[in-house]
């Protein structure tokens, strides 16, 4: 089970999730460090560590739109944390699954801050509320890429496999 520690609308733009002023940084050791930089009371949290990694970010409708800096989704995966939204925007997705950060879409989530989640194979449960909400599954291909800890650690381990037949 997860908590949410995050939550943020519709339309969350990748400037908000990773600062464009940021962007002569790009080694994914170096990006957490700038996750919703321009939130301090959120970002001073992630910093001193008072945020365990599992956390879930909810967010609405169109998370990460706006430019197609990588950097955005690096920067959520650098603190391990999960992000469920209603819909992504189709190039942060794309990144995330690339980089194998956990994303779920699920459209009709209900939750809050604080909320217990338990991430179900097709659905998310809010224990808290006592509710159920149905994820839209990524293709499996997609899924084996994020399973794997993003697309360099999925072709490794499938050039490995080749090489070993």
């Amino acid at each position: 089970m997860a908590t949410v520690v995050y939550k943020v609308g519709d339309d969350v733009s990748t400037d908000a999730i990773y600062p464009g002023r940021f962007m002569a940084t790009v080694l994914p050791s170096e990006t957490p460090q700038f996750c919703f930089a321009d939130d301090k009371t959120f970002n001073t949290a992630l910093q001193q560590k008072a945020i365990a990694p599992g956390g879930i970010i909810v967010g609405g409708q169109n998370f990460g739109c706006g430019s197609s800096r990588e950097q955005a989704a690096s920067t959520i995966k650098g603190h391990g944390l999960v992000v469920i939204a209603r819909g992504f925007a189709r190039i942060f997705l794309q990144n995330s699954i690339n980089l194998g950060l956990r994303t779920i879409i699920c459209p009709a989530l209900e939750a809050e801050v604080g909320d217990e989640i338990a991430l179900m194979p097709a659905h998310v449960r809010n224990v808290t509320r006592s509710a159920d909400f149905p994820i839209v599954p990524l293709p499996s291909a997609r899924q084996a890429i994020i399973d794997a800890g993003g697309l360099i650690a999925y072709t490794r381990t499938r050039l490995v496999a080749d090489r070993a037949k």
